[in-house]
This record gives C-alpha cells, sequence and structure tokens, in this order.
C-alpha cells in the first residue's frame, strides 16, 4: 500500500499546505530499482529516507563475512544510519532495497533547515523517533526473553506482510537465525 509522506505526517501533526510546499521543497523523491544500494560501509549518511512504496534493509558483515539485518523499513517507515546521519561519521552499514521502491528522502545539512522552517516538524519526527526506539527496545526484549522458535513465531504473526514480503533467508538474518532453521519452522507451521 502506497502512502504519501504528506498523509503519514498528518497522522501525527497537521501541516497547511504552505508547510507542505516548504516540506516539498527540501525532500527529494526518487525511485530506486530493486537491490539499489541507498548506503554502503565506510560512506556517511546523508540522507533520512521515507518509504512511499516498498521495501528497504539495513545490514551490516559480520566478522563471519555473513549479512546480518538490524533493520527494515517497509511504506510508512523512516530508514538511516543515525549515528552517521547525525554526527557526520563513516557508516558501519549498508541500506538496500529489498524491492523497486518510492522514496522521498531529506538531506542531512537540510534537515535542521526544514525544523527551523517547519517547527510542527520537530513534534512529528520526536514522535517517529519515541516509535522506533519503543520497537527497537522491544525487539531486544524479546531476543533475550523468547526461544528461538517463539521469537520466529511472534514475528511471522504479527509481520505476516514481512512474510510475504521479504526472503526467508532475510527474515532469519534479522531474527538471528539460520535460513535452514526457519525453513524448519515453516514446514512445521504449515
Amino acid at each position: 500500500m502506497q502512502l504519501s509522506l504528506d498523509e503519514h505526517i498528518n497522522r501525527f501533526v497537521p501541516l497547511s499546505e504552505s508547510e507542505k510546499q516548504i516540506l516539498s521543497s527540501f525532500t527529494k523523491s526518487q525511485v530506486v530499482k530493486r537491490r539499489g544500494i541507498l548506503l554502503s560501509n565506510g560512506e556517511v549518511s546523508r540522507s533520512l529516507y521515507f518509504v512511499e512504496k516498498g521495501c528497504l534493509r539495513m545490514y551490516f558483515i559480520n566478522d563471519k563475512s555473513a549479512e546480518q539485518i538490524t533493520q527494515f523499513a517497509l511504506e510508512g517507515w523512516w530508514l538511516t544510519d543515525f549515528f552517521s546521519f547525525m554526527d557526520n561519521t563513516p557508516s558501519d552499514y549498508f541500506i538496500q532495497t529489498i524491492e523497486a521502491s518510492k522514496l522521498v528522502s531529506i538531506d542531512r545539512l537540510a534537515f535542521d533547515e526544514l525544523l527551523k522552517a517547519v517547527p510542527k516538524l520537530e513534534r512529528y519526527f520526536r514522535i517517529i523517533m519515541q516509535k522506533n526506539l519503543a520497537a527497537s527496545q522491544l525487539r531486544t526484549k524479546y531476543l533475550y526473553e523468547m526461544s528461538k522458535e517463539e521469537f520466529y513465531y511472534h514475528f511471522s504473526s504479527n509481520f505476516p506482510e514481512f512474510m510475504q514480503r521479504v526472503p526467508q533467508y532475510m527474515v532469519a538474518s534479522y531474527l538471528g537465525l539460520t535460513p535452514e532453521y526457519v525453513s524448519e519452522l515453516r514446514k512445521r507451521n504449515s
């Protein structure tokens, strides 16, 4: 389901037409093909990405040279390496499209100017960051609290859209499981 940035913001704070025009002047829309790289390890994250349509993943390469996915973003979600974005430092992550995606990006240098120009957006981004932090905290709790099997079933029942749209090996990486184990769990559940 496609969700415009304006529609998403209006769920949290109403913007006037003039504020929407200001927002539009600070953002850039782009369509990125499947498997398009938005950020590579060692680069500075210069953009904050909002997904209007499609799916992104953020991952790093672990010491065993395997991809470890830390986050996904579907429609209505934001994604960037926030440490790199805020501090202008090289990223440890990659950000890649899983599907062809329609994105809206805000440049790091323009972000503060946007918040000055449209103060309501400070509240919007605070709410979004709080939701992001809460989700991250809950995921960490589940990693420690649940068995691998429980964590998989919890994730698959609460996020069925991910299970349909994201390849099994990526779900396994995100959950800290092997693709073989996820395949076994799927067979058991059928």
